[in-house]
């Protein structure tokens, strides 16, 4: 009995985002982090290690040197697994060279840079039979789980409209574009052919399926940038059409002044609808034509079990962002406890955990979420209006009038 241990990629000094997911990796106390090559830069990559009390011998100059040493330790001594944190276009050869030296991986979205990169990375995965995780971090909200459970019970009825939106306003000037996190998400080599949608509307996108079961079968597309001399977009709409005949809206901006990260998710059904937000996340509306609306709290009263796997507060504490984010590592580590103890041996994965631990994005999640941004750009550049939701890799190029301001 152990913790699992992880190695990250990417992550050091002046990151963001990876000092949440060491936070959420050890939240739960399942998962220790044991290495590291946190930087592309070497002495940085070094420094970033030894100043999260690492050991000096495994804080390594770069990716392809963790993954050779690690390998050759003992399996008493290295890792398990590695979360990836670095900019999109390097979570593909992070991800194929960790799977051919035998670790499990958890990678931030998007998967890659590309929907071709994706399917390659599903065929490693079935060929190494390892695990494969995706922090689609809202998915990791208890009450987001509550709607969904709800919603399969049939509590809304027949599905007829989704609207999901998420603005944020730190990308409104260009004096807005000196921060690290900026810089790579607005370089179409290091993000990708998107930044809005390849951002934060990739998000919306998987909450909406998530979260009603339904999957995106047409879109039409309206992706703008608002800053002179932006080559990607930072702002854009989305007309869905699921396949249950169900319509839907998605919005996301990073240029909406004001806003913060406002994510949010109204289901309309037959019988009732559901409202969700981040800003709220303990919350959940079910609002009814004949009766008075209802307010779902975490923690109170009968929740679905998988909810309550995901849960770690009573009622009135609430549980935010990193709990959400926490809750994809945990229930990964249990899928990679379950490969290295027996469950008779492992007091850890109960009947509830057993549950819950299967509901961590994976492949399919990644494929989606990348085919969502391909078919997004692909129809904003198009002149038809409906366009089918394809899973296959578009051709897509980026012009230089793609911006509003140099129109």
């Amino acid at each position: 009995m152990r913790k699992i241990r992880m190695g990250m990629v990417g992550g050091g000094k002046g990151a963001f985002i990876g000092g949440i997911h060491r936070i959420a990796a050890q939240l739960d106390n399942q998962i220790e982090l044991v290495c590291g090559a946190f930087s592309s830069d070497p002495d940085n990559a070094v420094a970033s290690g030894k100043a999260l009390y690492l050991d000096e011998s495994r804080c390594y100059r770069s990716y392809q040197e963790m993954f050779e040493q690690e390998a050759r330790l003992g399996e008493d001594k290295r890792m398990d697994m590695v979360a990836i944190v670095t900019p999109n276009h390097l979570h593909f050869p992070v991800a194929k060279m960790a799977f051919e030296h035998g670790f499990h991986v958890m990678s931030d979205k998007p998967a890659t840079v590309d929907l071709a990169q994706t399917f390659a990375l599903k065929k490693i995965i079935e060929q190494t039979g390892l695990l494969y995780g995706l922090t689609h971090t809202y998915t990791g909200y208890p009450m987001v789980k509550e709607a969904k459970a709800r919603i399969m019970q049939g509590q809304l009825g027949n599905i007829k409209k989704v609207v999901v939106e998420y603005p944020q306003g730190w990308l409104a000037h260009k004096s807005d574009e000196g921060s690290k996190q900026a810089a790579w998400r607005l370089d179409p080599k290091k993000s990708g052919i998107s930044c809005c949608m390849g951002d934060i509307g990739v998000h919306a996108a998987n909450l909406a399926e998530y979260v009603t079961g339904l999957t995106i079968t047409e879109i039409c597309a309206d992706l703008s940038s608002n800053v002179a001399g932006r080559l990607l977009d930072d702002d854009g709409t989305v007309l869905l059409r699921f396949n249950s005949g169900a319509q839907g809206t998605l919005q996301a901006s990073q240029i909406s002044i004001g806003e913060e990260n406002g994510l949010k998710l109204r289901v309309y059904g037959e019988k009732a609808s559901f409202e969700w937000s981040q800003l709220e996340s303990n919350s959940v509306w079910i609002k009814y034509a004949d009766k008075p609306s209802q307010l779902i709290r975490a923690g109170v009263g009968e929740m679905d079990p998988v909810t309550q796997a995901n849960m770690r507060t009573p009622a009135g504490h609430p549980e935010g962002y990193l709990e959400a984010f926490a809750n994809i590592y945990t229930q990964f580590s249990y899928q990679i406890r379950s490969r290295i103890f027996s469950s008779t041996s492992d007091p850890i994965i109960n009947e509830i955990n057993k549950a819950a631990m299967h509901d961590v994005p994976g492949i399919e999640s990644a494929i989606r979420g990348m085919a969502f941004i391909e078919n997004v750009v692909a129809a904003s550049q198009s002149e038809l209006k409906w366009h089918k939701f394809l899973l296959e890799p578009q051709s897509i190029t980026i012009p230089a009038s793609h911006s509003k301001a140099a129109k």
